[in-house]
């Protein structure tokens, strides 16, 4: 991959365009797990695409292109949604569901739900996409015991949450 971000880099058009292909899959599933729409979830790819090739020059080491690429898709989709939030409540937007999306992603999508926004970006990218606690921290720039202690505060947040939902449904 970095001998075609190289070639990329230098202008080459169709370098570029394959290494969006090999891409587009996590891409769509990062802005999809933001976004939870398609039509939103296209544009800020389309966005990303656009700010990648014109920004490519900008990428210092070539072996980062994939985080790099991701960083600057998380950035368009907070922007989709901040637009959103101003236009219209949250609470009016209807839930539309994708037949082809995994239903383990819609799960995870409500468990974290109650996570600021924020955190549920660093658990999408650690437990959705693999990323390592170093890539996020150096994506969302901040110290890497920033993102592990967010982490942990989220996972006892969550294993508190379904504590107190066992007690209430009676089941413990």
């Amino acid at each position: 991959m970095e001998l075609l971000v190289k070639k990329a880099r230098r202008g080459d058009a169709e370098a570029f365009i394959t290494l969006i292909e090999e891409n587009k899959q996590s891409m769509y599933k990062v802005a999809r797990g933001f976004l939870r729409n398609e039509e939103d979830a296209a544009d800020a790819m389309a966005e990303t695409v656009l700010n990648c090739y014109e920004k490519i020059g900008t990428l210092k080491d070539t072996s980062y292109f994939k985080t790099w690429m991701i960083r600057i898709l998380i950035n368009n989709c907070k922007d989709i949604l901040q637009k959103r939030r101003r236009s219209v409540p949250v609470e009016d937007i209807p839930e539309t569901e994708d037949v082809r999306s995994e239903r383990g992603m819609e799960e995870f999508r409500e468990l974290i739900e109650p996570l600021r926004e924020q955190d549920r970006s660093i658990f999408t990218l650690y437990y959705v996409y693999g990323m390592k606690v170093k890539e996020i921290a150096a994506d969302m720039g901040m110290k890497e015991s920033t993102v592990l202690s967010r982490l942990k505060r989220g996972r006892e947040a969550l294993r508190d949450e379904m504590e107190s939902s066992r007690v209430k449904g009676g089941r413990l």
